[in-house]
Order: C-alpha cells, then sequence, then structure tokens
C-alpha cells in the first residue's frame, strides 16, 4: 500500500517539544506526537469501498494485512509520525481550558489526486490530552459514529467520513449512563477522514493563553491551505476569514434542521472550522417532531444542545471564535456585525429550506406564518417527522384537507389522538397549505420528485443504530452492512429495504442506546 504522504500541518506549525506520553498541560504547540496503542488482536469489521477510493486505497488493499495493521494502530504507515491535536473549547457553555484530542490520534496527511486528506484514528489510546481518560473507544459508539459520518455524507450534509471500523481485541471498561455501573465492552476503532480537524477551539486555546503568535500563525496557515479564496491582506484577511466559516457553519446547521438531526454535543471543541459535522457521540434523529428533544442524558436538565436550539448554540460558539480571532482584528463591530448577518441569513436560509420540503417554489410574504404553524401542529401529537414530510409530497395539490391528514396519517404514533381539536387544526393547516399550492405553476408529479430530494425516506434513527449494535456484539454485522448500504441512497424508495421505513418502535422509546445516550455513546 503505498500512500503519498503530505504532513503540512506537522511540518509548518510548532509541536509540543515534549514528545512524553504524560497528560498535561501543552504550551505554543499545535500538537503532540504520540503514537497509538498497539491492539492485541485487531479485526476488520467494516470498510467504505468509497472512502477508500478517495483516498487511494484500492480494493485489494482494502482486504489486506496491512490495511488492518495501519488503521488499528498496530503498525505506523511507513515514514509517518502520529500525533495528536492541542485545542480547548468551551463545553455546555463553561469555559474548560485545554482539552485536545483525548482519544483521537491523526496517522498523517495524505495527498491523492490533487487532495489532501487527513487519517485520524478515534479509539487509539492515550495522549497528552486524555486527562483522566484511556483514550480508547467501544464498538458501541464506534459502529454510531463510521454509519453516522456516512448516513450524513450521503445525505448532503457536510460532514466528516469513516474509512474502517476494526476491533481491536481488546476490553474496556465504560460506565454507559455515568450511574456506577461499569460493564467491560469490545474495543473498536474508526479510522476517520477529513480535509482537516482544526476545530473552533484550536484558535480559543492560543488566543486564552494569550500566545498570539501562534494564534496568527494557525489563522494564517488555516487560510492558506483551506481557504485559499481570501486574497485579502490585514485585518480584512481575518475578517473574510471569520465570515466564511460563519457562511460554512450556518449552511451546516440549517442542513441539520432539514433533516431532523441533533448533534447533542455542540461543545467549540466540537465545532469544525471548515463546517463540517465532526464528533459523532450522543447524537440522534428527531422521531416525532419534538423541539425540545436532545439524545444527550448529560444535556436533560438544560437541554441546551436541544433540536430548537442548534442555531442559537451555532451562533453563540461562533462568539467564542470571533472572541478568540479578535487579537489579530482588534474591532469588534465589524466582527458583531458579521455575527448579527449570522442570524439574519440562518433566518432566510431556513424559511427557504423549509419551503423546499414543503414543495413551495414561489415565494409568498406568509410563508413564515404557515410554516411556523406548521411546526405548531406537527408537536399537538406525535408525529414522526421523516414519514410526515416524505408522505406530504404524495398530497395533491386539488385534494380536500380531510384526504390531505388521511395521507400522512402514517406519521402519527396515536392516531387515535387526531380528534376535535387537534384535528380541527390539522384540517385549518391543510386548508391554508392546499390554497397556497395553488398558485404554484408545477405538476403534482415535478412537485414530489423535487420534495422527494429534500425529504429523505431514510435516516438512521436511533433505534437502527442500536438494533446493529446488539447484533454486532454478538459477532453478527448483518445488520451493520444492509444499514450502510441502506443509507447510501436515502431519498431513493428502495423497496427492498422497507422495513426501515417505520416509526420508532415502542420498545425503542426509552431504552438505552435508542432515546437516551451519553458522550460515551
Amino acid at each position: 500500500m503505498q500512500l503519498q504522504l503530505e504532513n503540512k500541518f506537522t511540518s509548518l506549525l510548532p509541536a509540543d517539544t515534549n514528545e512524553t506520553n504524560e497528560t498535561r498541560q501543552v504550551l505554543n504547540a499545535c500538537f503532540s506526537y504520540v503514537s497509538p496503542r498497539i491492539p492485541s488482536n485487531p479485526t476488520l469489521i467494516h470498510a467504505t469501498e468509497e472512502v477508500a477510493e478517495l483516498v487511494g486505497i484500492s480494493k485489494e488493499e482494502v482486504e489486506s494485512e496491512d490495511f488492518v495493521n495501519y488503521f488499528s494502530g498496530k503498525k505506523a504507515i511507513p515514514n509517518s509520525r502520529p500525533y495528536a491535536m492541542n485545542y480547548a473549547g468551551h463545553q455546555f457553555g463553561n469555559w474548560a481550558g485545554q482539552l485536545g484530542d483525548g482519544r483521537a490520534i491523526v496517522l498523517s496527511e495524505i495527498k491523492y489526486k490533487d487532495q489532501v486528506f487527513t487519517l485520524q484514528l478515534k479509539g487509539a489510546g492515550s495522549t497528552p490530552y486524555s486527562r483522566r481518560a484511556d483514550g480508547l473507544a467501544v464498538l458501541r459508539s464506534s459502529i454510531r459514529e463510521h454509519l453516522c459520518s456516512e448516513a450524513m455524507f450521503h445525505l448532503g450534509i457536510p460532514t466528516t467520513r469513516s474509512l474502517s471500523l476494526i476491533l481491536t481485541g481488546d476490553s474496556v471498561l465504560r460506565d454507559v449512563m455515568y450511574n456506577g455501573n461499569p460493564n467491560y465492552e469490545k474495543g473498536a476503532v474508526v479510522c476517520r477522514v477529513a480535509p482537516s480537524f482544526i476545530r473552533f477551539g484550536s484558535f480559543e486555546l492560543f488566543s486564552s493563553q494569550n500566545d498570539i503568535p501562534t494564534l496568527q500563525l494557525l489563522t494564517d496557515f488555516t487560510i492558506k491551505h483551506y481557504f485559499p479564496e481570501i486574497t485579502s491582506s490585514g485585518k480584512e484577511k481575518y475578517l473574510d476569514f471569520f465570515k466564511s466559516v460563519a457562511n460554512k457553519t450556518r449552511e451546516m446547521i440549517v442542513h441539520w434542521q432539514r433533516v431532523g438531526f441533533v448533534h447533542g454535543v455542540m461543545n467549540t471543541d466540537n465545532m469544525s472550522i471548515l463546517g463540517l459535522t465532526i464528533d459523532y457521540g450522543p447524537y440522534g434523529w428527531l422521531e416525532d417532531y419534538n423541539y425540545n428533544w436532545t439524545p444527550n442524558t448529560t444535556d436533560s436538565e438544560y437541554r441546551r444542545y436541544r433540536f430548537e436550539n442548534q442555531p442559537n448554540v451555532a451562533q453563540w460558539n461562533l462568539y467564542q471564535l470571533a472572541n478568540a480571532l479578535y487579537p489579530l482584528i482588534e474591532e469588534a463591530k465589524p466582527l458583531e456585525l458579521l455575527l448579527k448577518e449570522f442570524q439574519q441569513m440562518y433566518h432566510s436560509d431556513y424559511i427557504e429550506m423549509m419551503r423546499s420540503k414543503l414543495g413551495l417554489k414561489k415565494i409568498d410574504a406568509d410563508d413564515g406564518k404557515l410554516i411556523a404553524k406548521l411546526e405548531k401542529v406537527l408537536q399537538l401529537s406525535e408525529t414522526d417527522m421523516t414519514i410526515f414530510f416524505r408522505e406530504l409530497s404524495s398530497v395533491k395539490k386539488n385534494t380536500s384537507p380531510g384526504s390531505g391528514i388521511a395521507t400522512i396519517n402514517d406519521a402519527f404514533y396515536k392516531p387515535e389522538e387526531i380528534k376535535k381539536e387537534i384535528l380541527k387544526s390539522w384540517g385549518r393547516w391543510f386548508e391554508k397549505y392546499l390554497n397556497r399550492l395553488s398558485i404554484e405553476d408545477v405538476s403534482d408529479e415535478d412537485r414530489k420528485i423535487a420534495m422527494d430530494l429534500v425529504n429523505p425516506k431514510y435516516v438512521l434513527r436511533n433505534y437502527m443504530a442500536q438494533l446493529a449494535i446488539e447484533s454486532a456484539e454478538k459477532e453478527d454485522y448483518s445488520i451493520l452492512k444492509e444499514l450502510h448500504e441502506l443509507l447510501k441512497k436515502p431519498y431513493d424508495e428502495q423497496d427492498e429495504y422497507a422495513k426501515w421505513y417505520a416509526k420508532r418502535p415502542d420498545w425503542a422509546r426509552d431504552k438505552i442506546g435508542s432515546s437516551m445516550l451519553s458522550c460515551s455513546s
């Protein structure tokens, strides 16, 4: 296996001069060299062939012993020097100081077909940033990351990718719900792929340490290699950089809201500077359209990272990035204007996104009201978000409100509740929606095609991932592989997989792993 190494990050940015792998504060350095923990008996469970092809690894090479050894951490890629990245961050709104890659190790940057990719192992052992943790990952959390990375990509959402999922052969002690009941689980490691894993917290670190030279060095490096469209100089360069990051972040959040994805732990150290969805921990997908839902049990009291609040948190996180970049700009006003612009543009983008979900191409002044009323009526009785929007595309513009309600009836978890005032509310909304459709000049057939391109039929529902996990723990990987294939075409009908187009089963309503997740998930 011949990989062309291209280590810009380590060759152009300062390294930790202390090369011992001990937990400590690391100053004036963007990374620390560290070797992955050698697994006892690595076994490949699954590899994403299209990601392998993307980075220049053939199908034959995926099946080789070298592949398992390199991407489990058992052997180093020739001429590579693995490292863990240093960054800080705000966690649940509080400053946490230095954090860094506590269980992630970059194997190398590689170049293939004029593109550069960073290969990073998650769960490969301790680093100087592991604090009190062991740096390892379990099969459960690794399956969730592997599946969701690829599911998000095929939904058209900016994301890191997953190359491989490998069992280490070692047992790892974990307390799933942090309730004092730890158990040994199977260890695993995922190889994540992205252009870069630089985060908001990378800039916060050096600003908080008043290390302005390294802050500027990192910012200039990031602009040069990942934002080549920025050609301005001086403080304008850094303002253009912040604006570009804000735009990418906004686009990512709009996509999340479009498909009902809840990240679960939107700390600033989990925010990619490239606007990629990163760090798949206690994430989840809306089943019923519940604005206040968060899958993260750690956040159950205040629900900071609930579905409804994700745009606000994104803006708050951008405030922290603006504070970090301030020493390079030394003017608050232009940053404040860009943050205000983020909010305004998000609102505009959200309305446009919802128009597309509703099959509305023309712009009407009352569309915002129509959307707001829908969001309220969706929460009167448990209504499956994915099924509702998918079935809505089958509603004919010349039908009656009652017929419209019947068309989306399968989305209701408790159809017996759709009566009296709830039924009247749905009837009023459908009357307004059908009136709105009447001014559209596209056919029902063309509108359905357009709607089905933005409203997925299949998403990685929480219970689906849990079923894959429970089977995999018994060494049956058939569900994992089936879901991986299914989620490559989330907008297609795929009748052979119709069993996955279903509401959350009752057994999954309160089941750990299906509705409740922790940061170890």
